[in-house]
């Protein structure tokens, strides 16, 4: 999977040597899933063990001590953490993929977060929810955002809201403000029935100053004209930020489906069913569901690896991705989860009683798999009509692409 991207840095690990370190941490973090389900967050080994393996600098900035690589190799290493615990792919998805979007801001504001130590990491909650009062070279910003995960480990924050317009009748200004912990609370909210260990909790600002620096304006990631492009100026920074960030919240699902399936077929092998004798690893019915689970989830890898190769090749070739491709990898994209837990579903009924237990394999990845339904880049109905109204002509309704 080398690439174009990496191959000036020889002190860069190969993308092959990334994705092995990713495929032996699988052990460690099963063996600690039941752990990070109960204590609701990431164990501060698991990050460190990550740290330690470079998978934060797959999407950083060469001149910020990354490795600018494909963004197939971070997505290989998320499904295989993943595979291991979907919470921990969760988080890893997340925070590893805001190194992307910093690249992106006004240099002022990378060196604020990484001058220092650039292993520093951020979370965010995108939700446009924050009330911004407009101040002198800068802004205001108060409220209360959910769903910040892994922000525990992380000494900043990325915070979605709306700028009133200026003048009336103009549109709002969407961006994502940047935020150090000295400026918000965490607060523990997070009591859910699925993703328990991805500590996704509340934020709390009240009336912290921001500047204009630390702003990162939602039509430039659109338009891919971010004020970081001038300093990271590497084809890999020219790509839809929505792009990425829609892949970073539907990957996990993958590793999650992945983890489910196997441990469907870890059950078929020894169970025999009290009530009929029969052994399930000759049931017709449950051998189908698991080659459905295991072909799909195939073909789900292929077409997603497929989309970014495709973006990625424009963008070095120094053109702009087309807009039928946009809006159907978007789509393509908010299809994986709710396809991953309707596979999953598929499965539990076949396996019988041994398949309830909390002790199953086959329910935390299930459970996590519904959870991860509720993220609003999950729902594939946002997204059909940009890909009808694109196909017929006309322009999406949508920005988030």
């Amino acid at each position: 999977m080398a690439t174009a991207l990496n191959q000036a840095n020889t002190d860069i690990p190969s993308s092959e040597e990334l994705i092995e370190r990713a495929r032996a941490m699988i052990p460690a973090l099963a063996a600690r899933a039941r752990k990070t389900t109960a204590d609701r967050r990431i164990p501060d080994e698991t990050i460190a063990e990550m740290q330690a393996a470079g998978f934060f600098r797959i999407l950083q900035p060469k001149r910020w001590g990354g490795y600018e690589m494909h963004p197939n190799v971070f997505f290989e290493v998320q499904k295989l953490l993943a595979e291991g615990c979907m919470s921990t792919g969760w988080v890893y998805g997340v925070v590893g993929g805001h190194p992307y979007e910093l690249a992106l801001f006004h240099d002022a504001a990378q060196q604020e977060v990484w001058g220092k130590d650039d292993t520093t990491l951020i979370s965010s909650s995108y939700q446009p929810v924050g009330k911004v009062e407009r101040a002198e070279g800068g802004f205001y910003l108060s409220g209360r955002w959910g769903f910040s995960s892994g922000s525990e480990h992380c000494p900043w924050v990325l915070l979605g809201a709306m700028i009133p317009p200026a003048k009336e009748g103009d549109a709002p200004d969407m961006r994502t403000f940047l935020l150090p912990r000295s400026d918000y609370v965490i607060e523990d909210a997070w009591h859910v029935f699925g993703l328990q260990g991805t500590g996704s909790q509340d934020i709390v600002v009240d009336r912290a100053f921001v500047p204009e620096h630390r702003t990162h304006k939602a039509i430039d990631g659109f338009m891919c004209t971010n004020p970081g492009q001038a300093e990271n100026s590497a084809p890999l920074f020219c790509l839809p930020w929505a792009q990425l960030f829609v892949r970073l919240v539907s990957t996990a699902a993958l590793g999650g489906a992945k983890a489910a399936t196997k441990g469907a077929i870890e059950i078929m092998k020894t169970r025999i069913s009290t009530n009929t004798g029969k052994a399930s690893k000759a049931d017709p019915l449950l051998q189908n569901a698991i080659a459905r689970a295991w072909s799909e989830i195939d073909e789900m890898e292929v077409v997603l690896r497929r989309n970014f190769d495709a973006m990625i090749a424009h963008a070095e070739a120094g053109e702009a991705i087309p807009m039928d491709k946009r809006t159907l990898f978007r789509f393509q994209s908010g299809s994986v989860v709710r396809r991953c837990a309707a596979l999953v579903d598929g499965l539990l009924p076949l396996l019988g009683g041994r398949a309830v237990y909390m002790s199953s394999p086959v329910v935390q990845p299930w459970l996590d798999l519904h959870a991860a339904r509720a993220h609003v880049a999950n729902d594939p109905n946002n997204f059909g009509p940009d890909v009808v109204n694109v196909l017929m002509g006309e322009q999406p309704g949508f920005m988030f692409l």
